[in-house]
């Protein structure tokens, strides 16, 4: 049985946002196909997660001991530390993510738990997990001028990297914002693609 992370980053409601729909789409089906595995969600916006403060640093930076899981500031890290997979849903917001977002992977990238300095430099402690990035843009982003723009999937794909994670597949509906595009049938077929990827996940 696999432990699978759900993270969200969405101030909107289930119903009324479009990443939610494609992300619901991949959790069905996933369900679906593995219905032994745990499933844990967490709706950043919900759970108001916060930037560190100069007090959290000292835990984040501090050693480790039998105690820390305990800690309220480490629970994230050792939470993803302990997962076999992780799903994040989350909007292209001015070219990256909502900040929630950030302040989730600074609560996760803690070393002693996720990553740890060597003489070579740092090393991630997560290898072997999978990770899937499920998007929706207003614009186009994958490919061609708009590239260059893209800063949120780089930036996971990067630091999911440092931790050790390199299964990274991401899931972006685009251009649902442009006028005359018809949005609606980019969002069902990428819908119908999250529900294949979600079955070999």
């Amino acid at each position: 049985m696999a432990k699978v992370l759900y993270i969200k980053a969405n101030p909107k409601p289930d119903e009324q946002s479009r990443t939610f729909r494609l992300s619901g789409s991949f959790i069905t089906a996933y369900r679906q196909n593995n219905p032994g595995d745990e499933i844990i969600t967490h709706d950043l916006y919900q759970e108001g997660v916060k930037p560190l403060s100069a007090e959290d640093l000292q835990s984040v930076f501090g050693p480790k001991d039998a105690d820390s899981i305990n800690h309220p500031v480490l629970k994230y890290a050792y939470e993803f530390k302990a997962s076999d997979k992780i799903i994040i849903a989350a909007p292209m917001w001015n070219l990256s993510f909502p900040s929630i977002l950030k302040c989730y992977l600074d609560n996760i990238t803690v070393t002693g738990i996720t990553f740890h300095y060597t003489e070579q430099g740092p090393v991630g402690l997560c290898q072997g997990k999978k990770a899937v990035h499920i998007v929706t843009r207003g614009g186009a982003y994958s490919e061609g001028a708009g590239g260059a723009y893209e800063m949120g999937d780089r930036y996971l794909r990067t630091i999911f990297g440092f931790l050790g994670i390199t299964d990274f597949t991401t899931i972006a509906a685009e251009q649902l914002d442009v006028i005359g595009f018809d949005a609606q049938g980019e969002l069902s077929q990428k819908m119908q693609e999250a529900e294949e990827k979600a079955r070999t996940f």
